[in-house]
Parts: C-alpha cells; sequence; structure tokens
C-alpha cells in the first residue's frame, strides 16, 4: 500500500464512503503479506518511499508471480530484477503495464500516476559489455520518477570520449558509473564533477579481473572525493542510491520555483 492509497482510504472512512469494517478488511494485510514462501513488506513505500523490490534468482517463475500478485494490489511501482523470459512469462498476464527488459532482465511496471521529479541522474558506462549492469540501475532510477541521461562506452582508454561529455555529466544529480576491467572511470570522474558519483564494478574483464575483484578493490582505494562504491555488478544498489539523490535534488528544484521562494539568497 503506498501513501496515495492509504490516504485515499482514510477520506473514505471519514467521508462516510466505507465503514470501519471495511477499511479493516483492506489493511488485513497490512504492514505484511504472508506466503507460503515470502513475507511481503506491503507497509515499505510508506517507510522508505519505495516498495519492496523482487529479487529474482533462486525463485521459481511461480513463485515471482505469487509475489507479483500481492505487489500489483498496491497500485505501487513494481520492480523485479535479475528476471528471465520464463518469469515474465508466468507473469505478463498480470497487467498490460508490465514490462520486461531482456538487456537488464527487469521486470517493471511504473503507475502513470507516480510523480515525477525535476531531477537527472547520468548513467555511464567504461564499456559496451557493461550495458547489461547499466541498464538495471537506469531502470531502477526511472521508477523513482527521475530522467536518465545514458552515456555508454566512454572509458579511459580514450579519455577524450569522456570529456566532451562532461556537460551533460555536471548537468545530473548524481552519476552511476558503471565499469570493469581495471574500474577507473569513476575515479576520473570524481575528480572531474561536483555532483556524487556512485561506483559500481563489473565482473567485465580477463583472468586477473578475477570476476570484478579488481575492479572493486580499485575503486574502494579510488583517491577522488565524493566517489562512493557498491558491490560487484549491484546495478539495482546504484540506481537505487541515485534515486534517494535525485528525489532529494527534484525536491529542493520544485521548493526553490515554489510561489514567494527567495532568489536572491537572502
Amino acid at each position: 500500500m503506498n501513501l496515495d492509497s492509504l490516504r485515499g482510504l482514510l477520506e473514505d472512512l471519514k467521508g462516510g464512503r466505507l465503514q470501519v469494517a471495511e477499511v479493516l478488511a483492506r489493511l488485513a494485510d497490512f504492514p505484511e503479506h504472508q506466503l507460503p514462501y515470502a513475507t511481503i513488506d506491503t507497509q515499505r513505500e510508506l517507510r522508505v518511499g519505495f516498495p519492496e523490490v523482487v529479487y529474482c534468482e533462486g525463485k521459481t517463475p511461480e513463485q515471482v508471480r505469487g509475489i507479483l500478485e500481492v505487489l500489483l494490489q498496491g497500485g505501487a511501482p513494481i520492480l523485479a530484477t535479475r528476471a528471465d523470459s520464463a518469469c515474465f512469462e508466468a507473469v505478463r498476464d498480470l497487467s498490460p503495464q508490465l514490462r520486461y527488459d531482456p538487456v537488464s532482465r527487469t521486470i517493471s511496471l511504473r503507475p502513470v500516476t507516480a510523480p515525477s521529479y525535476d531531477a537527472s541522474v547520468a548513467v555511464v558506462t567504461a564499456g559496451t559489455s557493461d550495458i547489461p549492469v547499466a541498464e538495471e540501475a537506469a531502470v531502477t532510477v526511472e521508477l523513482f520518477g527521475l530522467r536518465v541521461l545514458r552515456v555508454n562506452d566512454v572509458g579511459v582508454a580514450g579519455l577524450h570520449r569522456l570529456t566532451r561529455r562532461l556537460p551533460v555529466l555536471r548537468s545530473a544529480s548524481a552519476i552511476v558509473a558503471v565499469a570493469g576491467m581495471e574500474g577507473a572511470l569513476p575515479s576520473v570522474l570524481g575528480g572531474l564533477v561536483g555532483v556524487p558519483v556512485i561506483a559500481v564494478p563489473t565482473s567485465v574483464g580477463y583472468g586477473a579481473s578475477f570476476g570484478g575483484l579488481a575492479a572493486l578493490l580499485s575503486m574502494l582505494t579510488g583517491c577522488a572525493a565524493g566517489v562512493t562504491v557498491v558491490n560487484i555488478d549491484n546495478g539495482f544498489g546504484a540506481g537505487y542510491m541515485a534515486g534517494m539523490i535525485g528525489r532529494l535534488a527534484g525536491s529542493k528544484a520544485a521548493d526553490d520555483r515554489a510561489p514567494g521562494a527567495k532568489l536572491d539568497g537572502t
């Protein structure tokens, strides 16, 4: 249940359109809904601003379907990560709005009534091979109601490709930098832009990259300030953090444009 649906329920009670017993019946699965294989947090969006996300690896298509059936009743955005085509086939009839992206391996739905924010997040890849992880981040950011600026294949092997895109990158509220190999891109960005950089090491690379461990350690020991690091291939985690930053920036932009806002700092 999201804030709008809870507010509507209370307004219907106050206006006499619903009785107390009817409201209690609708709140029977609040704050959680119990399935034999999952305990679904139906209160999460109210607490943290984003609903529970389904991690599909290790779950059967039938289990994914059962969880999404419950989440769809709340009217909130839907995000299921690491989903394969079998998972989507199991759920696609639940709503015509569900979308499957085979690149990011996500199943998503953003309600038409969901709010949008006047802010953007840049999702940057060092190489084309990093795009699947980057798209997981991008889909997550979009479900936060933010614009995504995609900048692909601008790794440090050809630094000129990055520098000519700096005006776009500097316009963003946050940057998700996705890189494998030696993982140098986020540190370079940290020295060029004045916005938070969220570094995502990927498992892309030759043998000594150790499945992304080399990139992870490089990012963790980078010298640039303003860079934080998530785990290997964790595009979702980076997108979630960037979405939170972008929402704060978007809210601030809206406040600055409000009637009576002070533009001269006095």
